[in-house]
């Protein structure tokens, strides 16, 4: 429980979430991230290093760049820990929201 608690202890950053939103599409490196984000270089590389540090993100170097991704497995097994804390019935996409989640 208490790594769950961390995670989304980690998850609470909004630019993390954002970061993660960004490389849900494409591999990208921190110059990239930093111009979408509007934010430092430094800053980013301080969010990919928590990121990376808990799984979430890999990182590959191409040259001089390092380019980060998701790691996919890592974040099903997050998605499936929600999944079990959350029982409104709100996994459905479709569903009414009722205000319980």
């Amino acid at each position: 429980m208490k790594k769950t608690a961390e995670l989304f202890k980690l998850l609470s950053v909004d630019k993390r979430i954002e970061i993660i939103e960004l490389l849900k599409k494409e591999a990208m490196s921190v110059n990239a991230i930093s111009d979408v984000l509007g934010i430092t270089q430094s800053a980013v590389s301080q969010h990919l290093r928590v990121l990376k540090s808990a799984g979430l993100v890999r990182d590959e170097r191409k040259g001089y760049w390092i380019y980060y991704s998701l790691n996919r497995e890592t974040l099903e097994k997050c998605r499936q820990r929600l999944n079990r804390i959350c029982t409104c019935g709100c996994l459905g996409g479709n569903q009414p929201k009722t205000g319980k989640c």
